[in-house]
């Protein structure tokens, strides 16, 4: 092989390796079997949630892999292997995916990566049922807002009650 090859599969591997880096979550699924329209409607979807998906052969995702200590993710790049990268929110690629897996037979989960360590199928999976980061924030908020409100209840019905005609 000559050299200028060997160059440019290096350079691939390095920007692989460094979108490994940048996520904070990356979900491997096999996407054999999917029509051109559901492919296009679950990059659609990502790419409304900032989630970057892309279709890299296997030994470019395994030597960018243990570039970053991602080693256990070997084994599940065979076969047609697409990548779901999210640099900002965790939750999105895995409750994507997680839902368009439930809505074609076709789409698998294999792993991925969670906050730099090697996710499982199983965690995948528990993490797509969490609510997208607007859900928890208004999850937080609504907690934050309780005292608050229980506070202002009472200090309400003190109120009324001061307000009310002692009966005679």
């Amino acid at each position: 092989m000559s050299e200028a090859i060997i160059a440019k599969k290096a350079e691939i591997v390095k920007g692989i390796s460094e979108q490994f880096h940048a996520a904070t979550s990356a979900v491997v699924v096999n996407y054999r079997g999917l029509t051109v329209e559901q492919v296009t409607e679950l990059r659609k979807e990502l790419r409304e949630a900032g989630v970057k998906m892309e279709v890299i052969k296997n030994t470019y995702l395994r030597r960018a892999a243990d570039l970053n200590g991602y080693e256990d993710l070997d084994e599940v790049f065979t076969g047609p292997t697409a990548i779901a990268f999210s640099d900002d929110d965790a939750v999105a690629p895995a409750r994507i995916m997680a839902k368009y897996a439930d809505k074609f037979d076709a789409l698998a989960i294999k792993g991925g990566i969670i906050e730099g360590k090697v996710a499982t199928l199983d965690q995948i999976l528990e993490l797509s049922k969490l609510p997208d980061r607007d859900g928890m924030l208004s999850m937080l908020l609504s907690v934050l807002q309780a005292p608050v409100r229980n506070v202002a209840y009472a200090v309400k019905a003190v109120a009324d009650s001061k307000n009310e005609e002692p009966a005679a």
